[in-house]
Formats: structure tokens, C-alpha cells, sequence
């Protein structure tokens, strides 16, 4: 498949470079022209501009800060049009009363942003080292990525590539329930600041 990431940070290459690794057609476009050029060499992948990324793909990767993204896919929204875009942002914010979720779920806003796209919530639960696992299998089962959409098209191309990297597609309802994947990430990423291990908390059943 031809993968346009967006982003040229540690998602884009860790996750890109998972995805080269299955054999996709991965481009990294960034706004720093070096600094794409530096991560796709790293993962053996093509590099270019956000519009040339964006273009690229059949699928495209959202590989932004959070805070960057709605307006990165607003202006490249017609380069998006009937492609599936991929939302792995988690936009969240420290507080004294813990890691919170900082404005509306960001799924819906990117949504909004490019409403001719397929938006799809996924990948976004794991550190970027997990994408480095050549497949990530933990006690003896390939790691589960819950996904979120509305779309037949989105559904089948990202079954596809979490497959691809040996993980468990793991679908979670429409879209409308990606800001629930947000606040679990926001929850999860608070444990593990903390000292704890979310994975404690939902032992599998014996």
C-alpha cells in the first residue's frame, strides 16, 4: 500500500519504518526538508513536502503534534480527499489534577478539517518504541490496535496494515467513539507517569 506520512518526528518513523519493513510504499513529508529526508533515510523510505506525502498515499498518517494537526489537514484537505487518513495524535495536557484531554477530541476536529477523507483513530496507545518491535507480541500475543471509524473504505485499509506489522486489528464502533481511544490514552499515559502499569489493570480472564 502507499502510505503518506505526515510528520517527520518519532511516530513517522517508527511507524513508518514498521511499515517499510512489511513492504508498503512509505513517503515522509515534512516541513523541514531535512529533517524528512534524515528520517526516511533511517527507515529506507521516500521523502518530500506535506503536500507531496499527502498525495502520496492511499493511506495517510497524521504524525503531528497535536496542537499542528487540525490546520495541517485543513490546508491539505483536497490532497486528501477519498484517501484514508490516519489520526495517531493524542492531545493531552498535564494538570494538578493529572494528565487531562486538552479541547474537543481531536479525531472529530481532523474530521471536520478534511470532511472528504476517511478519517480513521488508531495507533495511538502505544509509545513510538512499540512500533520498533519486529512483530510487538507480549506474553505470547501480537499486540491489539483499537481502531475508530465510519468508513468501509478506512475499516479495510487499516485492518490491512495493522495486520501487515503483525498486530491484532481490534475495532472500536464509528468515530464518535475515538474521543474514548483520546481519553484512554490520556488515562494510560498518566499511569505510566506515575510509576504504574496500565496493562495491570485488565488481566485477561483465565
Amino acid at each position: 500500500m502507499r502510505i503518506g506520512i505526515l510528520g517527520s518526528g518519532g511516530m513517522a518513523k517508527s511507524l513508518g519504518g514498521a511499515w517499510t519493513a512489511a513492504g508498503h510504499d512509505v513517503m515522509i513529508g515534512g516541513r523541514d526538508e531535512g529533517r524528512a529526508k534524515q528520517a526516511a533515510a533511517g527507515i529506507g523510505a521516500a521523502h518530500g513536502t506535506i503536500e507531496e506525502a499527502a498525495r502520496h498515499g492511499q493511506a495517510a498518517l497524521v504524525a503531528v503534534p497535536a496542537q499542528a494537526a487540525p490546520d495541517l489537514v485543513r490546508a491539505n484537505a483536497h490532497n486528501l480527499t477519498g484517501r484514508t487518513v490516519i489520526d495517531c495524535t493524542n492531545s493531552v495536557v498535564p494538570t494538578a489534577g493529572g494528565l487531562m484531554l486538552d479541547g474537543e477530541p481531536m479525531a472529530g476536529q481532523l474530521a471536520a478539517a478534511a470532511p472528504a477523507a476517511y478519517l480513521v483513530k488508531a495507533f495511538n496507545l502505544c509509545h513510538v518504541s512499540i512500533w520498533t518491535l519486529r512483530p510487538p507480541v507480549f506474553e505470547n500475543n501480537p499486540l491489539a490496535v483499537p481502531f475508530c471509524t465510519d468508513h468501509p473504505t478506512a475499516t479495510a485499509a487499516v485492518e490491512a496494515l495493522i495486520r501487515s506489522i503483525g498486530c491484532t486489528p481490534a475495532p472500536c464502533g464509528g468515530l464518535a467513539r475515538a474521543a474514548y481511544l483520546e481519553a484512554t490514552a490520556a488515562l494510560a499515559i498518566g499511569l505510566w507517569w506515575s510509576g504504574s502499569e496500565p496493562r495491570a489493570a485488565f488481566p485477561v480472564h483465565a
